[in-house]
């Protein structure tokens, strides 16, 4: 973990006596910024309401598809449909794909000015892609950008990690995530994280 990290650990355990006891459960986070937009872009449309296992998968029959192009916006325009469908690829999948790549070469969505853009901004820049709502706009400044203070208050995980780890007795409505995550600004994207991990976490028999 590094010291960045363990300032921020140290500061949400202070701020969330209940936050707490999931980061000791948990341990070091592990967030790290990825670098390569466009291909987290293409993983985030890849990987919606499929397993992560399905999603890695055609991912993986994706970039073999690519070939040494490697996962670039000229690389997908450039491979004919039936390449991509061979790799599992759904008709709205190709679809969303296509007009990423599309737009990202156009510089409808500025793919080299998105780490300097502030969040919103970032979003706006996003969602006129076809399959790219708020949702997918915003693992991507979590996981691609490494920003630090996103709370995806619509994400599934999110609200039945909180519902788990706080006793609610069913999913929480949107203002009291907002009143529990009050207390993580301004890292509620880390904080987030521990509760996708906390949900996952299964004790040690």
């Amino acid at each position: 973990m590094t010291p960045e990290y363990r300032r921020i650990r140290t500061h949400l355990s202070r701020r969330d006596s209940i936050l707490r006891g999931a980061i000791k459960t948990i341990g070091p986070c592990t967030l790290a910024p990825r670098e390569d937009y466009f291909e987290t872009l293409v993983r985030a449309i890849v990987s919606q309401q499929i397993s992560t296992k399905a999603a890695a998968s055609i991912f993986a029959k994706l970039k073999t598809a690519l070939d040494r192009r490697g996962v670039k916006p000229r690389a997908l325009m450039e491979t004919d449909d039936a390449s991509l469908r061979g790799a599992g690829l759904s008709g709205n999948k190709l679809k969303s794909l296509r007009d990423l790549a599309e737009k990202c070469l156009s510089g409808e969505v500025p793919l080299k000015k998105l780490g300097e853009m502030d969040d919103e901004a970032i979003i706006e820049a996003l969602i006129p892609v076809r399959g790219i709502g708020r949702w997918t706009a915003e693992m991507f400044l979590i996981f691609s950008l490494g920003r630090q203070d996103i709370f995806p208050i619509a994400d599934y995980g999110v609200k039945a990690g909180i519902m788990k780890l706080y006793g609610l007795p069913e999913l929480p409505k949107k203002e009291t995530m907002l009143e529990v995550s009050e207390a993580w600004k301004p890292y509620r994207s880390i904080a987030s994280w521990f509760l996708w991990r906390y949900l996952e976490h299964k004790p040690k028999a």
